[in-house]
């Protein structure tokens, strides 16, 4: 969906988030700051508007509620994750997710600001002008990886424990599923971990679901509901379960392109049989693939 020009908002109101969030960035760029007393500050002005200290003396339950050290995670049960490296992202994913569920972080314009400052502590890269709407659900954070102008609506789960790339101008819609992870169908406790890689200018619609280890190209769209258990070449639109290619973009002036590729125009009708579902991949022509993302 197009993101509009932001929506005029009260000068003293806009201001005052400057300074909370500037304050919040410098904070957590301090290496001597502790996340989970830092954290646990934040939540206690954002859920009951009053110092923790006050909270903790006149309602201790609340407070104990509020500290990231009295909270568990999915992702602290699995042997995969490492320790050390969730230890210092779980206090800002448990502030990304109790401040999703106030009036602050259901506020789209300070809500997207309060995600934005928090990515660049949580994930492993951030391009410029990420945006995230509520109730996003990550693994661990850490092995996350976005490009430029990356969009993520409401209700998406990225599980990002194998590494999960998403290229410049991703879009994901809600409810979508990008795994990084699969089990063993016999043996439920045997675990693969397979980066999943999404080129600039994917899309993924509603109810959409990836799997791990898949590699969609450059300006490829997965339609709704679909599942994507292989990988997609540039410019495809996949649908169905399991996801194939229905269609084939076609641009000219793809500003996605890689240079001196073949365009998807010349290869229509090799990529597509009469009933516009192919195969995939063994009718697509050799060098067709997908090209991980820069320092991949």
């Amino acid at each position: 969906m197009p993101w509009l020009v932001p929506r005029p908002v009260d000068l003293a109101a806009e201001k005052a988030l400057d300074r909370f969030l500037g304050g919040l960035s410098e904070r957590l760029s301090d290496p001597g700051v502790d996340r989970n007393e830092l954290v646990r500050g934040v939540l206690a002005e954002l859920v009951y508007g009053r110092p923790y200290e006050d909270l903790a003396e006149s309602a201790p339950l609340a407070a104990l509620a509020l500290d990231p050290r009295n909270v568990t995670f999915e992702a602290e049960y699995y042997t995969v994750t490492d320790p050390q490296k969730f230890a210092r992202v779980k206090p800002l994913l448990w502030l990304w997710k109790v401040a999703d569920q106030t009036p602050f972080g259901q506020n789209i314009h300070a809500g997207v600001r309060l995600r934005a400052t928090l990515a660049p502590f949580i994930f492993k890269r951030v391009g410029k002008n990420p945006k995230f709407f509520q109730n996003v659900e990550f693994s661990v954070g850490y092995n996350l990886e976005l490009g430029d102008n990356v969009v993520v609506h409401r209700h998406v789960l990225l599980d990002d424990i194998g590494g999960i790339t998403l290229g410049d101008g991703v879009s994901i819609a809600d409810y979508a599923n990008i795994y990084s992870h699969t089990h063993h169908v016999l043996e439920q406790a045997d675990v693969t971990l397979r980066h999943t890689i999404l080129g600039n200018g994917v899309r993924i619609t509603y109810h959409a679901t990836v799997l791990a280890g898949v590699r969609i190209g450059d300006d490829a769209m997965v339609a709704t509901m679909a599942v994507v258990t292989r990988d997609v070449p540039p410019h495809a639109i996949v649908m169905g379960v399991p996801a194939r290619i229905t269609r084939v973009k076609v641009r000219p002036e793809c500003p996605y392109c890689q240079e001196g590729a073949p365009h998807p125009s010349e290869l229509v009708p090799r990529l597509l049989d009469r009933k516009g579902n192919p195969d995939f991949p063994e009718h697509l022509p050799p060098g067709f693939g997908v090209k991980a993302p820069e320092g991949r």
